[in-house]
């Protein structure tokens, strides 16, 4: 796909959540979003709860230039965020990832909606999309399963200002997503 622009900070809506541009305006809203030590058990940094290592996180939200605020469609209250990253010209390849979500909104399908839009926005100028779970996040493993994204190889993943751990892959096809989301 030759000069065609990705818009990776689009608006995307449906009837569960609102996905926005993330500004630096919306630092202390998604802090306080992301600042329940539980949300990170599972993560790769387990302590993005506190000030400095979410300090890191949401630097690396912003220079990434595809950082989403999630909000709740109905009270549009923000509830975590999630991006696009890493966009491979020779494999038409992007990666989605580094969300979370408050959990309130954990077990009711929120993530899912999230994904699905991001999914269905990004096939039109990419052939696969990739996800980087930490190796010891089940939970996160499990979710994006039920989504349609299959285990293709594991990675030592250092993320933006923090040491390198073990990360599972998980991919979907441009073809596949056709298939899944009619």
């Amino acid at each position: 796909m030759q000069n065609t622009v990705i818009d990776i900070q689009p608006f995307l809506q449906n009837n569960m959540v609102t996905a926005r541009p993330l500004l630096q305006t919306d630092f202390e809203n998604l802090y306080r979003a992301a600042s329940d030590p539980l949300i990170w058990e599972q993560h790769p940094n387990k302590y993005r709860w506190q000030l400095k290592d979410f300090e890191n996180y949401f630097t690396g939200a912003m220079q990434s230039g595809g950082a989403l605020l999630v909000s709740d469609a109905e009270t549009k209250e923000v509830i975590g965020s999630s991006r696009y990253s890493d966009y491979k010209s020779d494999t038409n390849t992007i990666s989605i990832g580094y969300t979370f979500f408050k959990r309130s909104h954990w077990g009711k399908g929120y993530n899912y909606a999230l994904k699905w839009l991001m999914l269905d926005h990004i096939f039109p100028y990419v052939d696969t999309v990739t996800f980087y779970i930490g190796a010891v996040n089940r939970r996160s493993q499990i979710s994006i399963e039920r989504l349609g994204a299959i285990k293709t190889g594991e990675a030592e993943t250092a993320y933006f200002g923090e040491p390198a751990k073990l990360d599972y892959i998980y991919s979907i096809t441009k073809e596949k997503w056709q298939i899944l989301s009619k």
